[in-house]
């Protein structure tokens, strides 16, 4: 199959392993991790390392990035995909129309040199036409996919016609189901696709075609028997969610040591087996440059810490970054900073008044560097993100290998702005009864969008959930107000939520593995943080679907938007890229009042 190209990046989101995608020519489906040959570079990030390696139960799993051929020419090195689905339909209309636009249903092995070959009458001719991948599959919620039965769809257990021909039939301009048909010319039987949606696609069989054609397992659905296959069409925006987890590379204490042996992990150190390797290898150059100022003690305690997967850090990956934050200082000087984690604290004035007092600290966050690796993915329906924690692993993930040795991960560097609430504000604005009040109508939609095996107390939704759907509403309508300022596009401006008792922040920034996500807008727009909140707020007191976006509840009865207060796509909802919640979790109400007087005492900002 000739080369195509996706960014590093993509590997690790929208066409991960196992991902279905679309290329000019033809279908694919992204191979495993077995199958992603070429130089692997080591992603090193201690905390989110340790954080998956103890989440996971795999003691030695490593992050590295997705291979890179360095020529044009180096044809092994790379991503592997295959040819999927293998049923096609050919580019060739039927001449009789009494079934409407009838084309060709065709499996690859009927195919000659890729192409479709017939004179109507189904005697082989010189003349062909092109052919286009089916773009109906079946699969499970445990991430199974494999290629539609058509014959056994259209006969059943029963007789099948031999090797005469299925047809699609298109009665209709729509494109929808309830227009298409499949026929048999044999037996001349004909049964519309809006059966697929039913029980007609039977139980899902296991099969993993990303890893390789003859993978299978067993598939763990309801009651221990296997799922019943679903329709799933190949480019629908759910068939593929990745499981990705995050971090903000944070200093510590062995940040100088941690870089120099990274720089000769690879290939020197990774197989040393104890202090004297390590002294025979510092005998070399490259090595003996990098530990510069390092003792073998110490290079060989770093050595045993990786292997080992040791977790030096026992609190969450957003705990110890929001500490971080809280801890800046405005000690840094210089134009030019440097390194993957610069940030100075911007002094407040005192005697401020209007929304800014609200705000108790702002830190511009000159260089960041963020780690994103994926750990696996569902279909149908994405994984859970709780508000207080990692991405939750209860979910049944699909394996992006066979054995899991390693997980893809890149490296994005940026910029952004911290800002953090009045905790004793928000604490004051959290025992309102109007915002009690508004605690119990998210209450369902909440405990729904969990997915926890125990319910969500109507205790922590106040507590927690409250103060979060607030600060992501309060990241949203901040977002779009900056994007118009800064210089980067409201897609490409990421943001993270922190909520904890006692402490509220917000990250806004943006990273990208190129020069793109350093350009210095962000940390501008912190400066002049003031006039950006203002505008903020007024972007939320009033929507463009008002008063019926405004007068939302989340429990409102007959409508699918259970965790959506005053929230729609004329207000808060934005490109689901930035946002860590896929835009679930939002209410304007929370932070600004609304055209809805009824609501008005549940707004942070009066």
């Amino acid at each position: 199959m000739s080369q195509s190209k996706i960014r590093q990046s993509q590997l690790i989101s929208t066409y991960g392993p196992g991902a279905l995608v679309d290329l000019p020519n033809t279908a694919v489906v992204i191979a495993g991790l077995e199958h992603w040959h070429g130089d692997k570079k080591l992603v090193f990030e201690p905390r989110l390392l340790a954080n998956l390696r103890r989440r996971l139960g795999h003691p030695v799993i490593e992050l590295r990035a997705p291979p890179v051929p360095e020529r044009e020419d180096d044809d092994g090195v790379g991503v592997v995909a295959w040819q999927f689905p293998e049923w096609f339909v050919a580019q060739y209309e039927a001449t009789e129309k009494t079934h409407g636009r009838s084309r060709p249903l065709v499996h690859r092995s009927n195919l000659i040199k890729g192409r479709y070959e017939t004179n109507g009458s189904g005697k082989r001719v010189q003349k062909s036409w092109p052919v286009v991948p089916v773009r109906f599959v079946q699969a499970c919620p445990n991430g199974h996919v494999s290629d539609i039965d058509w014959p056994r769809l259209i006969h059943g257990n029963g007789q099948r016609c031999g090797s005469h021909q299925l047809w699609l039939d298109e009665r209709g301009t729509t494109g929808d189901l309830s227009e298409l048909f499949l026929r048999c010319d044999g037996c001349d039987r004909s049964i519309p696709l809006m059966n697929l949606q039913s029980e007609a696609l039977g139980e899902c069989c296991g099969k993993r075609p990303w890893i390789g054609p003859m993978a299978f397992e067993t598939c763990d659905g309801p009651g221990g028997k296997p799922h019943r296959n679903k329709l799933l069409i190949r480019h629908a925006s759910n068939a593929y969610f990745p499981v990705v987890e995050r971090a903000i590379s944070i200093p510590d204490h062995d940040e100088t040591r941690r870089k120099a042996i990274d720089a000769v992990w690879d290939d020197f150190l990774s197989v040393a087996e104890g202090p004297d390797d390590v002294r025979r290898e510092r005998r070399k150059p490259k090595v003996q440059q990098a530990l510069a100022g390092l003792t073998d003690e110490e290079v060989w305690a770093e050595c045993e810490r990786r292997r080992s997967g040791e977790v030096t850090e026992a609190k969450p990956l957003k705990e110890v970054e929001l500490d971080t934050f809280l801890a800046v200082t405005d000690a840094l000087t210089g134009d030019e900073p440097e390194g993957d984690f610069c940030a100075q604290l911007l002094p407040l004035d005192p005697e401020r008044t209007g929304p800014i007092a609200s705000i108790d600290r702002i830190v511009l966050v000159h260089r960041l560097r963020e780690v994103v690796a994926e750990l696996g993915f569902t279909r149908f329906e994405a994984p859970t993100m709780p508000i207080d924690s990692e991405v939750a692993l209860d979910v049944k993930m699909a394996a992006l290998a066979r054995e899991t040795r390693w997980l893809p991960a890149v490296e994005n560097r940026g910029e952004g702005i911290f800002l953090s609430l009045d905790p004793v504000r928000v604490k004051a604005w959290s025992e309102r009864p109007a915002v009690k009040a508004r605690a119990k109508e998210f209450l369902p939609g909440a405990q729904l969008n969990s997915k926890s095996k125990t319910p969500l107390s109507l205790e922590k939704i106040e507590r927690l959930y409250m103060p979060y759907v607030m600060l992501h509403s309060l990241s949203h309508l901040l977002l779009t107000a900056i994007a118009l300022d800064c210089g980067y596009s409201s897609a490409s401006i990421r943001e993270r939520i922190y909520v904890r008792d006692g402490a509220y922040g917000i990250l806004l920034y943006t990273g990208t593995p190129d020069a793109e996500g350093t350009l210095g807008g962000i940390v501008q727009v912190g400066r002049r943080l003031e006039r950006h909140l203002a505008s903020a707020l007024e972007l939320g007191r009033l929507c463009s679907n008002d008063p019926v976006c405004a007068q939302h509840r989340p429990d409102q009865p007959n409508e699918d938007r259970p965790t959506h207060g005053a929230a729609c796509h004329g207000c808060l909802l934005i490109a689901e890229p930035p946002c860590e919640q896929r835009n679930e979790l939002l209410d304007r109400a929370l932070v600004v009042p609304t055209v809805d007087a009824d609501l008005a005492d549940a707004a942070f900002f009066a």
